[in-house]
This record gives structure tokens, C-alpha cells and sequence, in this order.
């Protein structure tokens, strides 16, 4: 590769990675926007996600999945418990951790959320036919393998 192909590949790669960092601030600022009414916000969300498709997580799991810290996990945990959309068991599991999951309450929360966060992907994603939609899954996924790898 020459020198100016290169430094064509470090400019194209530098404003990837603007990109990819304003359209997550802007997925974020959308999502927000409309989980907010409900009393929500983006990490609360994705908390409930998580739970749901998986109750009974760990807490040291359900933090990395969430993109949060373990001691704020912590401070979520106990908002969604005292909004009552979480519950924890009473007894320790095997780590120690109380198990938690969903209330009812929580699930419908959690439904009223999935909706609104659907409209904003599909506007997110409204301007891209299945083969760029494809594509861009494809990138994405490449892109974050390379950098856990």
C-alpha cells in the first residue's frame, strides 16, 4: 500500500469512528426521548431487556451486558426495585448474589419500551434496503470482534 492510500485508510478509519460515536449519542439521545416518558431511561431499559431475556443473571453479568459499572448496577437495581419493576429472592444463590427479575409490572413496562425503541431503530435503519442493513450488521459485528479480540 502506498503512502497515500494509507493515509486514506487512517482518514477513513478516524471518521468511522466519529461516526459510529455520534450515531450511538444520537440512537441514545433518541431512545431516551422516548423512554422518558415512561419513566425510563436508556440504561433502566436495557436492564429490563437483559432480565427479561435472562431473569435470575448475575448482577456481575447483567453490569458488562449493560454497559455500566457493577456499583451502578447497583444504584439501577435498587430504582427499578423501588419503582417495583424488579424483584430480588430472598436467599442468596450459589455466588452469594440474590437473583433478580421482572415483576409483572416490570414486563409491561418493559413491552411499552420495546415499542417505542422499535419505532426508533426502524427510523434509525428506515433509509437502508435488507442487503445495507445486512452489510452494515455485518461491519458492525466484524468491527467490535476485532476489537474484543
Amino acid at each position: 500500500m502506498d503512502d497515500a492510500a494509507a493515509d486514506d485508510d487512517a482518514r477513513l478509519a478516524k471518521e468511522l469512528g466519529i461516526l459510529l460515536k455520534a450515531t450511538q449519542a444520537a440512537l441514545h439521545q433518541r431512545m431516551d426521548e422516548v423512554l422518558r416518558p415512561l419513566g425510563l431511561t436508556v440504561s433502566q431499559y436495557a436492564c429490563l431487556s437483559t432480565l427479561h431475556a435472562q431473569p435470575g443473571i448475575t448482577g456481575s453479568e447483567l453490569a458488562r451486558r449493560t454497559f455500566v459499572s457493577r456499583q451502578s448496577m447497583n444504584v439501577l437495581i435498587r430504582g427499578l426495585e423501588r419503582q417495583g419493576l424488579v424483584e430480588r429472592a430472598e436467599e442468596p444463590g450459589p455466588r452469594r448474589e440474590r437473583a433478580t427479575v421482572p415483576t409483572p409490572a416490570g414486563s409491561r413496562a418493559l413491552d411499552a419500551a420495546e415499542t417505542r425503541v422499535a419505532e426508533v431503530t426502524a427510523r434509525m435503519l428506515g433509509g437502508l434496503d435488507p442487503g445495507q442493513r445486512a452489510a452494515l450488521q455485518d461491519g458492525l459485528v466484524a468491527s467490535r470482534d476485532a476489537l474484543l479480540g
